[in-house]
């Protein structure tokens, strides 16, 4: 059997290890049934309930709708002027990171990965304090911007959309053959032509990959849309408005089932792009290594410090409003904000975190298990397992959170055990940001050799044990950065988990869209700054847990 072949067929095991992979993909298999299947289902079915039964009154009702034509044509406008804006800007930031040899590319690079370690209405919320009515441009020069609607959204979805773009775009750009461009300038082609032909031809992938991701973030995004949107109404903040504000569950379905469509298409078109995407490099290539240019590297680099400082300063502003009295009529320095005065006080914060804690733990033994299973037991039922283990980053944080609302809040089921408990956001995080954590896990997986297996076979060892004793001491450091991602994500999210919170339940980032939304934006900065600061601490102190362990070299940032 060739290194890197799927280990043994399911039916030439032994019982015991057919039946631990009977077990194993069926056990996982039946939670995403239950945490992504069945959800989808009851938004699927609700849409079409009516008061006189089943039908499509709800689409008629919506559809004829003027609103309707705006709430659509807004999330696609924005949708798309956002694709096009930040793939300009990463494009251009990847390719100074990668291609250039200007100074200080390591805090560029941190600064663009800032709005990964903060809810997305941080960014909507530092529009507020630096463009707002009472922002620091309209009160310093007396000018009279309204970034509410439209622009507000545009400015805060591409900076939260940014990092993803330049996470794909670098890669992208990381690798290429020197070859191709020592032929062209000796062809005498110049540096644009150089681009047109060569650098742009060989991103191509790169570029459609991270189009389809900007425009899945940014429609079904609802953080800053919420905060800063106004008038302008896009799709995920009318799925809100439908179930919070009005109780209308049914049309909150029907929205769900609109939003879910060109989110599905959008991740479908990247998974495409990614399976026709060629190896940039082969065994006869030859690395290309950036030379230094002066005027080249300075040009880039004062361009990499515009965007830096733009990414910057809504964050920065935020940290700064923070440590003031009372935005903007008294600046003076002031710890108030961090007393958390308000309702609840700082108990969502610690929530946050006990639900962040759960969340990874649940990841590490749910989505590795799901990756495992679906490599070690090549059977019928994997190819349907791969398929549930991806479905998810297709479906939209609030379509899934309104999915369990309708799936599960209901009394004699055995979910309802767990309901309006910390336990159910966390296994709606767990499932929300599944397919990234599986696939990840899947491909660490795929790179250990089947001979361990054989070897282990060999010698009489079962399935499980050489689980425990060979497969996760190989594979732990991806096991953890799972258990970190998943960390991340369960204290930055706010879609998902919007419709599960209760008085006793309810999280940090919550509080900050609650708090914006009275006004009181001093204390929903220092909320903001706590979670940005949890965040960055847990990969701090992780990365030195790891290193005082004498590992090196694990990627906890993906």
């Amino acid at each position: 059997m060739s290194v890197g072949a799927p280990t043994v067929r399911a039916s030439r095991l032994p019982d015991s290890d057919r039946l631990f992979g009977v077990f194993t993909v069926g056990a996982t298999g039946l939670l995403l049934v239950t945490f992504v299947l069945i959800p989808l289902w009851a938004i699927l079915k609700n849409s079409f309930v009516t008061p006189e039964g089943i039908g499509l009154d709800n689409f008629a009702r919506y559809f004829a709708d003027a609103r309707f034509i705006t709430v659509v044509g807004n999330t696609f406008e924005v949708g798309i002027s956002v694709t096009l804006t930040t793939l300009v800007l990463a494009y251009g930031f990847a390719y100074a990171i990668q291609r250039t040899c200007m100074p200080f590319k390591g805090v560029l690079r941190i600064i663009a990965l800032l709005p990964v370690f903060s809810p997305s209405l941080v960014q909507a919320l530092g529009l507020q304090f630096l463009l707002g009515r009472n922002g620091f441009v309209n009160r310093t020069f007396g000018t009279e911007i309204d970034i509410y609607g439209f622009w507000g959204i545009f400015i805060s979805d591409a900076v939260y959309a940014f990092p993803h773009a330049f996470l794909i775009l670098s890669t992208a750009l990381a690798v290429a053959d020197a070859r191709l461009y020592e032929s062209a300038e000796t062809l005498g082609a110049g540096p644009w032509r150089i681009f047109r032909t060569v650098t742009l031809p060989g991103t191509r992938y790169g570029i459609a990959s991270a189009a389809f991701v900007v425009f899945t973030i940014v429609i079904t995004d609802f953080g800053n849309p919420v905060v800063i949107g106004g008038n302008y109404s896009v799709l995920a903040v009318e799925i809100y408005n439908q179930v919070s504000g009005q109780a209308n569950f049914a049309m909150g379905a029907v929205i769900g089932v609109l939003l879910l469509l060109p989110a599905a298409l959008a991740v479908t078109g990247e998974k495409w792009i990614a399976r026709r995407q060629f190896a940039s490099l082969t065994s006869q290539s030859v690395p290309l290594v950036p030379r230094p240019n002066p005027a080249r590297d300075i040009a880039w680099f004062a361009y990499s410090v515009l965007v830096a400082l733009a990414i910057l300063s809504l964050v920065a502003i935020v940290i700064y409003a923070s440590f003031v009295r009372l935005w903007p009529y008294n600046l003076s320095f002031s710890l108030r904000h961090y007393e958390f005065d308000v309702q609840n006080g700082i108990q969502p914060l610690w929530t946050s975190i006990s639900v962040a804690i759960v969340t990874a733990l649940l990841a590490i033994v749910f989505v590795t298990g799901a990756a495992y299973a679906n490599h070690a037991f090549p059977m019928r039922a994997s190819r349907i397992l791969y398929f549930l283990a991806i479905l998810p980053a297709a479906v939209p944080g609030m379509v899934l959170g309104l999915g369990y609302i309708l799936a599960f809040n209901t009394p004699g089921q055995p979910v309802y055990l767990i309901y309006d408990t910390i336990l159910i956001i966390a296994v709606c995080n767990v499932y929300h940001y599944h397919a990234q954590g599986f696939l990840l896990a899947t491909t660490n997986i795929k790179q250990i050799s089947s001979t361990f297996d054989e070897a282990s076979a060999t010698l009489g060892a079962t399935k499980l044990r050489t689980v425990w004793r060979v497969t996760l001491p190989m594979i732990w450091p991806t096991v953890l950065a799972v258990g970190v991602f998943f960390f991340m994500r369960a204290m930055v999210t706010l879609s998902a988990v919007i419709f599960l919170i209760t008085p006793s339940t309810q999280l940090a980032a919550v509080s900050v869209l609650y708090l914006d939304d009275r006004g009181a934006l001093n204390q929903a900065a220092a909320f903001a700054v706590c979670i940005m600061a949890t965040v960055v601490a847990f990969l701090v102190l992780t990365q030195l847990a790891l290193r005082l362990a004498g590992i090196r070299g694990v990627n906890l940032v993906r």
